[in-house]
């Protein structure tokens, strides 16, 4: 989140009925070593699942504009002995804390919520590796009874657009439960 909502909007048991945050990242091949940058990570409803699957000899950024989901997550890091994972408090327009560093970049269901989504696409080409991925999950724009306003969600179209003006190809563009569609992109050389 990216500060737009509150971060607690969905209690995370319910959330995990409609959205297994394991078999997203597995969709997106996530494994032990990799580096994985959650950008707008809330309160870890990924991050803390990738800090767990990419392992010890891995790596988790995860980038948000509210300190309070950013200590949630860390009080939970703590709590699981996951030390695998690097936390910051800032706007993802104006946050690039690698340069090709990262094998996935990850927007979970927020790139609809940024101030300029273009800057943060940009962010991301800017941090993915040459042979890494950049990973949209998002809302469909369908009306749902919980989620962000219709008016605000990206349908397919325009996030496809968004991400290839920033110099990603999509390589795929799939369904991922009933409420929400995976975009996965790599680079353009």
């Amino acid at each position: 989140m990216n500060g737009h909502r509150n971060w607690q909007y969905i209690d995370e048991t319910a959330r995990r009925e409609w959205q297994n945050p394991e078999i997203v990242l597995k969709t997106l091949g996530l494994k032990p070593g990799f580096i994985f940058v959650d950008v707008g990570c809330g309160d870890g409803f990924f991050t803390l699942p990738a800090a767990r699957l990419v392992g010890p000899a891995g790596k988790v950024l995860g980038i948000d504009i509210s300190s309070q989901a950013i200590d949630s997550i860390r009080k939970k890091a703590r709590k699981e002995g996951l030390a695998n994972l690097e936390l910051i408090i800032g706007k993802a327009e104006e946050v690039v804390p690698c340069s090709a560093c990262a094998d996935v970049v990850f927007f979970g269901n927020v790139l609809h919520d940024f101030q300029i989504p273009t800057k943060v696409v940009n962010n991301a080409r800017s941090m993915v590796k040459p042979i890494g991925k950049l990973a949209n999950l998002d809302w469909k724009k369908t009306l749902t009874d919980f989620g962000p306003p219709l008016a605000r969600r990206f349908d397919q179209a325009t996030a496809i657009r968004l991400i290839e003006s920033a110099g990603f190809k999509v390589e795929s563009v799939s369904e991922s439960g009933n409420y929400h569609y995976l975009i996965i992109a790599g680079p353009v050389s």
